[in-house]
């Protein structure tokens, strides 16, 4: 019989002697010679069981396996499977060319036996898990993100309701540059600065700086004012030829430069170890705790952004960062939530991923650095906020977290964080023959996210749980071919990204135009600098903001370096301890005695801000050989009455009091 099925399996004239059949049991004893330990198989082969029996036959198909589950699961070391067995069999007694002889040679079975073993191994782990019940088997299940199943199929998406604020722009009516500003930093804060700074120079030096609240002002304001008036250093504004006189008026070059040295905004001896180890800009800590309040004081929009912002620093400092991408590569990193319109809603410094995870749920540990920001930064949108962000943050498991938090994040994304959806996509190669403009779209089963792969210059990938491709429309894009504009198809996810992200780079572009940028070794002064410039940015884009919703003529409204020169005059005028007047009072008298000259001394007029405060604003008579020139603006009288605080005169009679029309 044997013979027959050689004939007919060969087709050849020639056959093979018929080798020697032997027994399992002389099989496995021939590999325990090879391979040496053999224990599984020892066990194996000494078992009575007809299964190893050469003669044995498998069992018919139609036989339940969940039968031999049971009758396994029963006994303490489980025999495998028959079915596992029988092919094993064969395999060993099977020719290597479809005929019935074997091999008879160690090498070639040794994997079979490996995977015997290996088979038996794991029947015996199955058997002996608790699990009782058959279902779907979790070994091998792929990661998070990488079972979802991909159709090209458009976004249905499942948003709830976003919870507007009350709108607070009439609250703000009238508001001066000032009251925007003292959002962020008021006078407690200057007070806060100037009693740090006089404690830890009494305490380091012994030599008391004897700063005040005012004079604090006055260094800010003349630092607001020396990044819209530039010269190449800070000495030359004291100089005769160039010097500043609001600035030079204030204090003498050494003192701005002792304040500039020893400006502190808590007691290091206050604060315990455990916090400095834990907060590495916990120097700075109380101005950024304040700045970061006035932030959060702002409305929630419906469509927020989050970015990375660099503060420029090549100094010593905690924690600096270099990324070679941005315009200042070097420096401090801070993470930014941003409106649309570049207001700073939220900000967290960067100083490791381990700060980040203390301030995040349980559930939010494993999202990586990029989803830690972002779980971060939402804390304080509302839900059923859009929030747009780039491939650094976007994530499939960073977006399904969010999702049950219900807050919708829209931005670009990296092709090896696209699992299996990269593949269903369109090639590269396939869009570029096809042109500018190709989109193709992919959701998952339920409709809830999409990957939309869009071709311009180059493909760009974006996932959304908002936007997908359509409405399409077309936006204009340069041809280097054809040296010209042309027209090019645009999914909506890109026109809606575009629209909603650039309100981090908008708040940078403000800051970058009269940043103060002075050079200095101390990273504490250069962050001080740093958000006193996007204090001023933020108060400047809200300020604009009201005056265009109360429809204000465009003339009417300040310009950035305008709102600036404004708020540093201002800051420069403030004077509000008890020994003001004396100071205003002290200057010299030399109109009084100008008779000797041709020229009278003309005392500048003082800001809106001094003229406007209630107290020592008392008239006096001067005795003048010629009545002098009110200087209210539009009067051309002239008067003896002069302003005892503002020095300047003013008409003071009974058909025209310029007096007091000057003081409100």
């Amino acid at each position: 019989m044997a013979t027959n099925t050689r004939d007919h399996s060969s087709g050849s004239s020639k056959y093979k002697p018929r080798q020697e059949r032997f027994s399992v049991q002389r099989a496995l004893e021939q590999l325990e010679l090879i391979d040496g330990d053999n224990s599984d198989l020892e066990d194996l082969s000494d078992n009575d069981d007809s299964i190893l029996d050469v003669n044995y036959q498998p069992p018919p198909q139609e036989q339940s396996s969940s039968e031999d589950e049971d009758d396994s699961s029963d006994d303490e070391d489980p025999i495998p499977q028959p079915t596992e067995h029988s092919r094993g069999r064969k395999r060993l007694r099977g020719a290597n060319n479809g005929s019935g002889t074997e091999t008879g040679t160690g090498s070639s079975r040794t994997p079979r036996r490996r995977r015997q073993t290996q088979q038996i191994e794991a029947d015996r782990s199955d058997d002996d898990s608790e699990e009782p019940t058959p279902g779907p088997s979790t070994l091998g299940q792929p990661n998070k993100g990488r079972g979802l199943r991909w159709r090209a199929t458009p976004l249905m998406p499942d948003l709830a309701q976003f919870e507007h604020e009350d709108d607070t722009e009439l609250d703000r009516n009238g508001w001066t540059p000032l009251d925007y500003f003292e959002q962020y930093i008021d006078r407690d804060l200057m007070k806060m600065i100037s009693d740090c700074s006089n404690a830890m120079s009494l305490s380091r030096s012994g030599d008391p700086l004897n700063t005040s609240v005012d004079e604090v002002y006055h260094f800010f304001g003349a630092c607001i004012l020396m990044s819209c008036i530039r010269y190449p250093t800070i000495r030359m504004y004291w100089s005769k030829a160039l010097r500043i006189t609001a600035i030079t008026d204030k204090f003498t070059r050494n003192r701005f430069f002792r304040l500039r040295g020893s400006i502190k905004v808590l007691i290091d001896d206050d604060v315990p170890e455990d916090l400095r180890k834990r907060d590495k800009f916990w120097k700075v800590r109380p101005f950024l705790d304040r700045i970061l309040q006035g932030c959060k004081s702002q409305n929630r929009p419906e469509c927020a952004s989050i970015d990375e912002q660099m503060i420029p620093f090549t100094g010593t400092c905690p924690c600096r960062q270099y990324l070679p991408m941005k315009p200042n590569p070097v420096g401090i990193k801070n993470f930014v939530c941003a409106t649309a319109d570049g207001i700073v809603l939220d900000f967290d410094l960067y100083q490791g991923k381990g700060a980040l995870l203390e301030q995040v749920e349980e559930e939010e540990v494993g999202l990586g650095l990029g989803g830690l920001v972002l779980a971060r930064l939402c804390q304080t949108l509302h839900r059923g906020t859009k929030v747009y962000c780039d491939q650094f943050f976007t994530s499939i498991r960073c977006v399904e977290q969010m999702m049950k938090k219900e807050m919708y994040i829209t931005g670009t994304i990296m092709k090896n964080r696209l699992a299996g959806a990269k593949e269903k996509l369109a090639s590269d190669k396939t869009m570029k023959n096809t042109g500018r403009g190709t989109s193709s779209e992919l959701s998952t089963e339920d409709g809830k996210l999409c990957v939309v792969k869009w071709y311009d210059n180059k493909p760009v990938l974006m996932m959304s749980v908002v936007h997908g491709t359509e409405p399409e429309d077309t936006c204009q894009r340069w041809d280097k071919k054809l040296k010209e504009y042309v027209t090019v198809s645009r999914p909506s996810i890109v026109r809606e990204y575009n629209l909603k992200m650039g309100g981090v780079d908008l708040i940078d572009r403000m800051i970058s135009y009269y940043r103060m940028s002075a050079r200095t070794k101390k990273w504490t002064m250069r962050m001080l600098m740093h958000f006193t410039d996007l204090a001023l940015a933020n108060s400047w884009l809200l300020y604009r903001k009201d005056l265009a919703i109360c429809a204000a003529p465009k003339k009417s409204i300040m310009q950035f370096l305008e709102f600036r020169t404004e708020m540093a005059m201002t800051l420069l005028a403030q004077h509000h301890g008890q020994g003001s007047d004396a100071d205003l009072s002290e200057q010299s008298e030399e109109e009084d005695n100008s008779n000797q000259g041709k020229k009278r001394f003309v005392t500048a007029v003082p800001h809106v801000s001094v003229r406007r405060r209630a107290n020592a604003h008392l008239p006096e008579m001067i005795s003048l050989k010629n009545a002098a020139r009110c200087r209210v603006a539009g009067c051309t009288g002239r008067t003896r009455v002069r302003c005892v605080t503002c020095k300047v005169f003013l008409c003071l009679q009974g058909d025209r009091n310029c007096y007091t029309a000057f003081h409100t």
